[in-house]
């Protein structure tokens, strides 16, 4: 059974920082790409960020580019997201999703967590 747990979310002021983690199980981590979602502000989701297989590649959408970096270590099975100068906007549930398939900067997604929440406020 695939499971995706996410963790470190929490509440924090205007150009704070939090680590978001994933703990990955069921499936061979290490082969497939993965990434971090949030709702967007139509209907689709947003793709904050997206790491290949072996960190073979990593993309970022325009709203972390400069201030979010993601990782993984395929040992642990663990897919990270270290978020800093965050700001009112970011606030969101946030989700780790695996991602079988994608085409260029389109991503499909089969799983996702259950979310953690990342509240930024003064």
């Amino acid at each position: 059974e695939v499971q995706l747990v996410e963790s470190g979310g929490g509440r924090v002021q205007p150009g704070g920082s939090l680590r978001l983690s994933c703990a990955a199980s069921g499936f061979t981590f290490s082969t497939l790409d993965m990434s971090w979602v949030r709702p967007g502000p139509g209907k689709g989701p947003e793709w904050v960020s997206t790491i290949g297989h072996r960190a073979s590649y990593t993309y970022y959408g325009d709203s972390a580019k400069g201030r979010f970096t993601i990782s993984r270590h395929d040992a642990k099975n663990t897919l990270y997201l270290q978020m800093d100068d965050l700001q009112p906007e970011d606030t969101a549930l946030y989700y780790c999703a695996r991602v079988p398939l994608r085409s260029g900067s389109q991503f499909y997604s089969d799983y996702w967590g259950q979310g953690t929440q990342v509240t930024v406020s003064s």
